[in-house]
């Protein structure tokens, strides 16, 4: 970890990536961030680039404020993933039809269910607590309600641009389904409400980049965001749990013969807030790009669609907000990767995995990440690995 200093910033940049090799507008962005009157740290993990507001591969903890455009507008991304009782050798040579089975359960890119799934038709999911959950939404912001119909039937659902569904293997031959999603159309459209919201208010007009603009505690403006943010979040998380439901029925009724067991599932958001206490003081901490790494705790941290995946566990660095990094992290940009890279190297770079090689997802070839080797090796003090994944099947929007 690297102690960078900055002008005009309050707090010190606790560094786990090597400041050479961030670009210049994302260290422009985490100075901006540090010099926030409300900023009590800034942590930033080594898959860091330039996002829109703060830099993805951020932690910002404030006191009595929170940026809503660093938080993102997809509200509670995150990650899920679940180990089976399936081996390498339940599988066919063929995954094609896995992959189209599983495309057909789960709706990609701007798709949604034709009807609300409800999550008694799901083997295993919960089924309480959703009342409760959807009479929340009667409280959003006014402006988004309209859209009640289309978020229940965008619930289990994937999305588009780096979300994804994966069959993968461990180094045991243990099969994992893992997926990436977050709060869909809605969390989007509430995270766009409340950042206009925001750079409207008098104690933003002075900021360095608009997109700073902040909700301060005690106002009405904050207990507004706080409602929505964390019904998003919540959605984000409900949304992950039906595709996992839906993804384990799919390998039910592909794997009969094998009948497939599923452990616990493991489930992290990266893309939200989160009230924690540190040093005597009352946080919000915005992880963007980040995941929880408490003492203990399970995580994921993810390649890209031709590289390997982790299963991790949290060390409980309190110097870094007891957070790690949400994947490898894009070393270039979603149109410089389109006019590097072709259809063809997309097929060499994902040989071996069943998935899509179009144009369509060019800018997620792994060439535009980082290596996710580099990514866990900079943060052996945040988290341990306990499993290392590599793709079979690859589901992407």
């Amino acid at each position: 970890m690297t102690h960078v200093e900055m002008p005009g910033a309050r707090v010190p940049i606790r560094m786990w990536a090597d400041p050479g090799t961030v670009e210049d507008v994302a260290l422009r962005q985490l100075q901006n961030v540090a010099t926030l009157p409300w900023i009590k740290g800034l942590a930033v993990m080594p898959d860091v680039h330039y996002g829109k507001g703060a830099t993805v591969g951020s932690v910002i903890a404030m006191h009595g404020a929170v940026c809503p455009a660093a938080v993102g507008v997809d509200i509670g991304c995150g990650m899920s993933a679940v180990r089976t009782s399936l081996t390498a050798n339940d599988l066919p040579g063929d995954l094609s039809r896995l992959r189209s089975r599983i495309e057909q359960a789960i709706p990609v890119g701007r798709g949604m269910h034709d009807e609300p799934v409800e999550p008694g038709q799901v083997h295993g999911l919960p089924t309480t607590g959703w009342d409760d959950f959807w009479a929340r939404f009667d409280g959003v912001a006014e402006a988004v309600r309209f859209r009640q119909e289309r978020a229940t039937k965008q619930m289990g659902t994937l999305g588009g641009g780096n979300h994804f569904v994966e069959v993968c293997l461990d180094t045991e031959d243990r099969v994992w389904l893992m997926l990436h999603s977050g709060s869909r159309n809605i969390g989007k459209e509430l995270a766009d409400f409340h950042i206009g919201q925001a750079q409207r208010l008098p104690h933003n007009q002075g900021l360095v980049d608009r997109d700073l603009a902040v909700f301060v505690k005690d106002t009405p403006q904050m207990a507004a965001y706080r409602h929505d943010l964390f019904w998003a979040q919540e959605y984000a998380r409900h949304n992950r749990a039906l595709m996992m439901g839906l993804l384990q029925d799919v390998m039910r009724k592909e794997f009969k013969k094998a009948r497939p067991g599923f452990e616990e599932t493991i489930s992290c958001h990266h893309n939200y807030v989160s009230e924690e206490r540190y040093d005597g003081l009352d946080l919000l901490v915005t992880r963007k790009g980040a995941i929880r790494a408490g003492s203990g705790e399970f995580g994921i941290i993810p390649g890209s669609m031709g590289t390997g995946s982790y299963i991790v566990k949290g060390l409980g660095n309190a110097a870094s907000f007891n957070s790690a990094s949400h994947g490898a992290g894009r070393r270039m940009s979603r149109n410089a990767a389109k006019r590097r890279f072709t259809e063809r190297d997309l097929a060499e770079q994902t040989r071996g995995v069943e998935c899509r090689k179009d144009g369509g997802v060019v800018d997620e070839i792994p060439g535009a990440y980082k290596p996710i080797e580099q990514v866990i090796d900079q943060q052996r003090d945040l988290v341990e690995v306990v499993a290392k994944l590599r793709q079979v099947v690859c589901v992407k929007g």
